[in-house]
């Protein structure tokens, strides 16, 4: 099953068992990717519905951090139940050791030699890790592999 439809399959349980907070989780999901397939005037590959639930979980942990500095913790919590559900939908998380492989491997498959290779390859990267790693955590690895 692809998984919009398991959103929205998802999306009618939580209506049913009247999970208010599943719920409005899973509508805020809905709501993004169906603005974004208007936005590509076609259905999303499961790929595409991964780095938009990315974006959404890189959103909520932004905001857990402000919250946080503003001693909202009301706030921090709601936001946290929501990346709770949201993180379901992507896949697992890539370990430390099994991130470095990927990155190596692909300095190796695109014969970077130095940190001006960065972009060839993080682009490489991207199709590997979206969804599976930290952007941020992805570019650090890379720049401190390509540096030394």
């Amino acid at each position: 099953m692809p998984l919009y439809q398991d959103i929205e399959s998802q999306l009618k349980d939580a209506m049913r068992s009247q999970d208010k907070d599943r719920l409005m989780a899973l509508r805020n999901i809905k709501s993004v990717l169906k603005n974004k397939m208007i936005d590509a005037r076609r259905d999303l590959s499961d790929e595409e519905v991964i780095q938009s639930i990315a974006t959404l979980a890189k959103q909520r942990k932004e905001s857990i951090e402000a919250f946080q500095a503003g001693g909202r913790q009301d706030l921090v919590d709601k936001e946290a139940a929501e990346l709770k559900i949201i993180e379901e939908f992507l896949p697992q998380q890539l370990s430390a050791e099994e991130l470095e492989k990927i990155i190596r491997d692909t300095i190796a498959e695109t014969q970077a030699q130095g940190p001006k290779d960065m972009g060839k390859v993080m682009k490489a990267l991207q199709p590997k890790t979206t969804g599976k790693a930290d952007g941020k955590l992805v570019s650090e690895k890379v720049k401190a592999l390509l540096a030394g």
